[in-house]
């Protein structure tokens, strides 16, 4: 059964996800290198749990700002959809499929960030615990949130290979932007299983192999805010597409 055509136009629908990806990659950049990586030292529990309490409200705002992260993801995925089932409909939709994977663990593992302000909080049920445990405690948490968030994007990886290979065919975005988004992915699921088997390498990849994966979606975003998408070519590719009954 053929599907209705759109009722907005495809490069309405692209700027709108331009915006939407545009809010995740700077709420991302926040949460992960102002908020995270700013408070916690990694090597020093008591030194991260005096400076997430010393900041607490900040802690608390990376958590909501990942929450609208998510938010603005679950519609993002609608939108690269509907921009790219006419290249083809099944590997749009499992690369969606991987998608809202990707953001239900990460919606679940935000838990992790989130625990260690409960840690800390001096609540009385925690008064059981001695203040060096709580400290050891809530790094613990961030240690699970990091690993968690590496779970997340290896499906998210997936996604943006599968994306990729949609963008490279579909005539109505450039070539370039298919090519990045698979080398970020690649690049996703590289650094997840590094991190996962401790290969001893991951310091020397790390942040090195997270550059193709900004890049491509940072020039993914960019390209759909400003030039949205070759409205002449997607309807033909749309209209062959409901054509064939696809």
């Amino acid at each position: 059964m053929t599907e209705p055509p759109m009722e907005i136009s495809p490069k309405t629908y692209a700027r709108i996800g331009g915006v939407l990806y545009l809010v995740i990659i700077v709420g991302g950049i926040f949460a992960e290198i102002f908020v995270r990586s700013g408070l916690v030292v990694s090597t020093d529990a008591t030194a991260s749990a005096t400076n997430i309490m010393a900041a607490e409200s900040l802690w608390r705002f990376g958590f909501a700002t990942t929450l609208v992260m998510l938010l603005c993801a679950v519609p993002l995925s609608l939108i690269l959809y509907m921009l790219l089932r006419p290249v083809n409909r099944n590997v749009a939709l499992l690369a969606t499929f991987f998608n809202l994977v990707s953001i239900s663990i990460e919606g679940l593992n935000d838990l992790h960030h989130y625990a260690a302000v409960l840690i800390l909080s001096g609540a009385d049920y925690l008064k059981v615990f001695e203040p060096g445990q709580l400290h050891a405690l809530a790094l613990l948490s961030v240690k699970l949130f990091d690993r968690g968030y590496d779970i997340s994007l290896v499906f998210f990886g997936f996604f943006c290979i599968f994306t990729g290979y949609l963008l490279f065919r579909s005539a109505f975005f450039p070539r370039i932007l298919g090519v990045m988004m698979a080398m970020a992915g690649v690049c996703y699921v590289i650094n997840s299983f590094v991190n996962f088997l401790a290969l001893g390498i991951g310091n020397y990849l790390f942040p090195y192999i997270l550059l193709p994966c900004f890049l491509g979606e940072a020039s993914l975003c960019l390209w759909l805010m400003v030039m949205g998408v070759k409205v002449p070519s997607w309807k033909e590719k749309a209209s062959a597409w409901r054509d064939s009954g696809a």
